[in-house]
């Protein structure tokens, strides 16, 4: 029988190696792991030498993946993340618009600066459920003397009440507005406003997003099928 003692392998002790047949010229190779970690020995008919097993062990593709590959997928998974947040988001407002919860307008002016800006989208509460006051800013309808819409507006309540009408005026404005508009003239209460978005959402920059969107699109599945 022929013994071979393997050091290294378990800490503060060897390992013994026994064949009934001398004549074996294979090599073999030995891993043990610990909790220090996995150690591996290569065991030849011409010796015995510190190995690593990734060395000779092939692991199956999905598991194995280069730096490229590594970037690559994290890029992936922030594309996917941020899309569905925005889908989260996108449906809970569809859902909460349908209920008539919540509205939300593209502001055209900068009559309320530098609250808010031409461009920036302000979401609006139901007044029912979010009560204008002075200080609120809101959007509402403002009608010419016969009635007629001229258009919607988003100021703020400095002063009046609910039956007299409420004063509104911009903040960058010189002077309060013209009309006193009273409940049924008030669209919503602004509880919330979206820097810049209402930008992006006109045409022209429709015409420039459109096809960086489908861009990225292109890239994005490029590197999926590189991977």
């Amino acid at each position: 029988m022929d013994l071979r003692k393997v050091e290294g392998l378990v800490e503060n002790d060897a390992l013994w190696i026994a064949s009934d047949d001398a004549s074996v010229t294979g090599n073999l190779l030995l891993t043990v792991s610990s909790s220090s970690g996995p150690r591996t020995k290569l065991i030849t008919p011409t010796g015995i030498f510190d190995v690593k097993s990734k060395d000779f062990v092939q692991a199956p593709r999905e598991r194995v993946l280069s730096k490229d590959q590594r970037r690559n997928k994290k890029i992936l998974d922030g594309f996917r993340y941020v899309g569905v947040a925005f889908s989260i988001v996108l449906l809970t407002f569809s859902m909460l618009s349908f209920m008539g919860l919540v509205k939300a307008r593209i502001v055209l002016t900068p009559s309320m600066l530098p609250t808010i800006s031409a461009g920036d989208i302000v979401l609006l509460a139901n007044p029912e459920r979010l009560k204008p006051e002075i200080g609120s800013v809101v959007s509402y309808t403002a009608k010419r003397y016969d009635g007629s819409a001229v258009g919607v507006f988003t100021h703020r309540i400095i002063g009046g009440d609910v039956n007299e009408g409420y004063i509104v005026k911009g903040d960058s404005n010189p002077s309060p507005d013209n009309q006193r508009p009273k409940e049924g003239d008030i669209n919503g209460v602004v509880f919330f406003v979206i820097p810049f978005l209402g930008k992006l959402l006109s045409l022209k920059s429709l015409i420039f997003i459109i096809p960086g969107v489908l861009g990225v699109w292109m890239i994005l599945d490029a590197i999926r099928d590189e991977d």
